[in-house]
């Protein structure tokens, strides 16, 4: 099915769930910030929440320095 990522078309199996897209996207889940439809959905609920076709997700990754 196709969503979209920072307004960019992605692919991703049926199903698929926000931990899913995460594991897709980065090596390291820890600092990823995820808004689904204009609305964050918590760490917590990565595994929970089951993507659609034509959702629009924002995802932010924290980084840190000095």
């Amino acid at each position: 099915m196709k969503v979209l990522v920072n307004g960019d078309p992605f692919e991703i199996a049926d199903g698929a769930t926000v931990a899913d897209l995460v594991a897709k996207l980065t090596d390291d889940p820890r600092g990823v910030a995820i808004e689904r439809n204009r609305e964050i959905v918590p760490k917590s609920q990565h595994g929970a929440v089951i993507l659609e076709e034509g959702d629009q997700l924002e995802v932010v990754q924290f980084v840190g320095g000095g």
